[in-house]
């Protein structure tokens, strides 16, 4: 039978997550604008390093605005 650390308290599911305060609106939203900035830079970053890639999904993206036009 394993046993129990008596520091932590048991879960009847074996969950033992950290009982953190809900984040604030503000929180989430400086993570999220953090996350877009990375994620745009990384999109500048494929784009240089690997221009006919990107060349080529701009023209997919472009055909694909054209077919669904209204």
């Amino acid at each position: 039978m394993p046993e129990r650390n008596p520091a932590q308290p048991a879960d009847p599911d074996g969950s033992a997550a950290p009982a953190d305060p809900p984040e604030t609106e503000s929180e989430r939203r400086r993570r999220r604008a953090v996350f877009l900035r990375e994620l745009a830079e990384a999109r500048e970053l494929r784009a240089r390093v690997q221009p006919r890639k990107t060349k080529e999904r701009r023209m997919r993206e472009a055909l694909r605005m054209r077919t669904f036009r209204i």
